[in-house]
């Protein structure tokens, strides 16, 4: 028979050990937004993405079909909803997807072109706790309408086209600071101080 005492001495050397390498990690990282994820913590993220999707989840299909009208309002949406992290073209390459970790994934890369259906869907409707990815689900059948056209539309990005790109231009919400600068030039140029 085991002995009681020998499995909780291991229980506390576990436990010692991982508050230890929990302390190096932070230590280490300094917990900075803009750090590269390893190879390592990138691997277990995924990992546990996996496991935290159901099978039922991972295996449904995307209800809503292929059609020049959904893929314009996915578009839409996507320049609306999506491009200011993941950028118009899916690289992740913008201000906000710089600074947060993990950085959002470049969409049009094999880890995430290899998800599921289901599995992008959920993604969209529910987030990524810890991550910048938040959930867009409403709860109606209009957003989960939204976000299996946003699905087809991730599938489309590899093969974004520059004309679907200038369509996003004027899409893509502008930042505040962006405008007032915009506002202040046309007063100058109409020959009107300050406002």
């Amino acid at each position: 028979m085991d002995n009681p005492v020998t499995w909780r001495g291991a229980f506390i050397a576990f436990l010692l050990l991982s508050v230890v390498a929990a302390f190096t990690y932070v230590r280490q990282t300094g917990l900075r937004a803009r750090a590269e994820p390893g190879t390592f913590e990138t691997r277990v993220a995924r990992t546990v993405r996996s496991w935290a999707i159901s099978s039922r989840d991972r295996q449904r299909q995307n209800p809503v079909p292929a059609s020049e009208a959904s893929h314009r309002e996915a578009l839409e949406h996507y320049a609306d909803h999506c491009a200011s992290c993941h950028a118009d073209d899916g690289s992740g390459e913008t201000m906000f997807g710089r600074g947060l970790f993990p950085p959002p994934p470049d969409l049009r890369d094999p880890p995430t072109q290899r998800l599921t259906d289901g599995e992008l869907f959920y993604v969209i409707e529910n987030g990524i706790r810890f991550t910048g990815m938040p959930g867009f689900g409403t709860g109606t059948a209009d957003g989960e309408a939204q976000s299996w056209k946003l699905v087809r539309f991730i599938r489309h990005l590899p093969k974004l086209t520059a004309a679907e790109r200038e369509a996003m231009k004027d899409l893509i919400p502008r930042p505040p600071v962006e405008i007032r600068q915009e506002i202040e030039e046309e007063r100058f140029l109409r020959g009107e101080g300050p406002g």
